[in-house]
């Protein structure tokens, strides 16, 4: 039921993010960052794209060989613009996306009861600084060894089989970057906040599972963060104060 219920609220978040004027903006800027950044990224990685393949293998002068030899130029470009895309993905995360995330959070928190538990405090330079040291466990991190089983997978038989757990690992972390907002802005503890991710890993998988799809994962995560906020505040969310020091 909470995979179910993970599916239901990545789309209701969409549907609120296009109906909402505000959220609409923002979530478009945030494709847009991604897009552009994407774009510049593939257009380097690509200048090099003949440089790389002459590294992996020269071009050869047999007719029957260089059939083999366009193959692999093709899915080296594929491979290329498949890691400028994760690239683009985590420099927009870490240079614009955590600001437009906690305002598409805030603004979702406002539009559901009416204000956001946090808007008395803004966003201080404190708390951006630790906001954007939150991306380093919640996305950089689980990408980067995401990145490395899909390498290994290559390298070994299990390829398949870790093709699979890697994405399922990537929907999962995917999602918790956006259900941690609130209390990564509320600077609750990281060992609480991941605990609630491994007591809610079907909610998780099913709100990151519609991100394994191209071209759609771009529009969806452009307004997860809204159904994520939409989540936490509809399942009872509350805030969060540290304890007083004696």
């Amino acid at each position: 039921m909470s995979f179910i219920q993970g599916i239901q609220y990545n789309i209701k978040g969409l549907l609120l993010g296009i109906k909402t004027p505000k959220l609409l903006f923002w979530g478009v800027l945030r494709f847009g960052v991604v897009i552009l950044i994407t774009l510049i990224s593939a257009t380097i990685i690509l200048i090099y794209h003949q440089e790389i393949l002459d590294l992996i293998w020269v071009k050869p002068t047999s007719l029957w060989v260089l059939w083999l030899w366009y193959l692999v130029s093709w899915l080296l470009s594929l491979c290329l613009i498949g890691i400028s895309a994760i690239l683009s993905y985590l420099v927009s995360q870490l240079l614009f996306s955590v600001l437009i995330m906690d305002h598409m959070s805030r603004l979702t928190e406002v539009h559901t009861r009416g204000r956001s538990e946090t808007d008395e405090t803004g966003l201080s330079f404190t708390l951006f600084v630790y906001l954007l040291t939150q991306e380093i466990p919640r996305t950089v991190i689980p990408v980067l060894l995401i990145l490395l089983l899909m390498f290994l997978g290559l390298l070994t038989p299990l390829g398949p089989v870790l093709a699979v757990i890697s994405s399922l690992l990537a929907a999962v972390f995917l999602a918790w970057d956006n259900t941690d907002l609130i209390p990564a802005r509320e600077m609750r503890p990281f060992k609480e906040r991941f605990g609630f991710l491994m007591r809610n890993i079907p909610f998780h998988l099913g709100f990151g599972i519609l991100f394994l799809i191209p071209v759609l994962n771009m529009v969806l995560l452009s307004f997860a963060p809204v159904g994520a906020t939409l989540y936490r505040v509809e399942k009872g969310h509350k805030t969060w104060r540290p304890p007083e020091s004696i």
